[in-house]
């Protein structure tokens, strides 16, 4: 299968991996997944920007193709303390049971600074960068492109998806709402954009003239095949490498997926202050109805950090946050390299191999 994104990228098959922050898209997952002829995705949005810089290093020792890395596109926070006061006051009991300060100390920085690490990207000039949660401006795209990289935007409906094209970005991934992890919105409400993968896919193609990358529900070469058909370029499949040989997700996070239903995620505000779909869990039931309430991210975000660690540590999987999209029951523990190389086969092999694709 060829198509817009693998003949701009020299890729093998129309699938990336998904980027994924928090240790799960770790330098090796990236290079097996780039190997296999796919595009491999560093999830750097929650790393400073020395060791972004060390895992594009590690990730160009272990692959010679194409692979992307990925912000988030941030604004230094507005943090009010009387809200920092409120989350902290929610947040006691799950400190207390899990035996740490119950009262925490506002961290020393809510998030790491977009501007420093757009600066550590642009310098190292990865084949490809990706972004979410905004749009980096005409100005930056200009100066990645500047330097031979492949530049994509995030979009959860129509309008972020025009935007972006008009800044001059080269590709967008369409999010639909089955897909893991935090919800990339930045025009209009996260409610309103919880557009299923099967109805985006297709409106955003036909609104703008360049590739698209369909986001969401995607684990298997059934999925892929769907997202071509539907006229996109390739297909993001990340919930389905969450239990990949080569991911760093959390054993408590692999057992999990292992054992979710269908019905298992939901989407939530109450862990990092920003809407996302994950596993749900005793912490997501019982702060639902202040869901709405919390510091919007990164100010949530920070202040979790610290409890989701330690309930790693101690092994409580209902107090983590496990990132995961609707297709996670499909999820299984194989190889990169074989989950690329079978959602392509199969994909090839419903659309009819050879054929040339939008």
């Amino acid at each position: 299968m060829q198509t817009r994104i693998t003949k701009a990228l020299g890729l093998s098959h129309p699938i990336v991996q998904a980027p994924m922050a928090g240790g799960m898209t770790t330098p090796e997952l990236v290079a097996a997944v780039s190997n296999a002829g796919g595009l491999g995705s560093f999830a750097a949005a929650t790393t400073a920007p020395a060791t972004i810089r060390a895992q594009i290093a590690a990730i160009r020792e272990k692959t010679a193709k194409p692979f992307a890395v990925n912000l988030f596109v941030l604004a230094p926070p507005e943090v009010k303390p009387s809200e920092v006061e409120f989350a902290n006051a929610l947040l006691a009991r799950y400190r207390l049971e899990l035996g740490i300060e119950t009262n925490a100390a506002s961290p020393a920085k809510w998030a790491e600074d977009f501007e420093t690490q757009f600066e550590a990207v642009l310098d190292l000039a990865p084949p490809v960068f990706s972004s979410t949660f905004g749009a980096i401006g005409a100005r930056k795209t200009a100066a990645l492109k500047a330097r031979g990289v492949f530049v994509i935007g995030t979009a959860t409906n129509v309008a972020e998806a025009k935007l972006l094209e008009s800044q001059g970005v080269d590709a967008i991934v369409a999010q639909g709402a089955e897909a893991g992890g935090h919800r990339g919105t930045f025009v209009g409400r996260a409610e309103d954009s919880l557009i299923g993968t099967m109805a985006l896919i297709p409106q955003v193609v036909d609104a703008i003239a360049i590739p698209v990358i369909a986001a969401g529900g995607i684990m298997d070469g059934r999925g892929v095949a769907a997202a071509i058909a539907l006229g996109a370029s390739a297909a993001a499949m990340g919930t389905a490498f969450l239990r990949a040989d080569e991911a760093g997700t959390h054993p408590l996070h692999k057992a999990a997926l292992s054992q979710v239903g269908e019905t298992g995620t939901t989407v939530t505000r109450a862990v990092s202050g920003r809407h996302a779909r994950g596993i749900r869990s005793r912490y997501m039931e019982e702060m639902a109805p202040h869901a709405d309430q919390v510091p919007a991210y990164p100010v949530t975000n920070a202040l979790t950090t610290v409890l989701r660690a330690e309930a790693a540590k101690q092994g409580k999987a209902d107090l983590m946050a496990m990132w995961a999209g609707q297709g996670a029951p499909m999820a299984a523990a194989h190889p990169a390299a074989e989950i690329v190389e079978s959602a392509s086969s199969l994909a090839a092999k419903i659309l009819g191999a050879g054929e040339e694709r939008k």
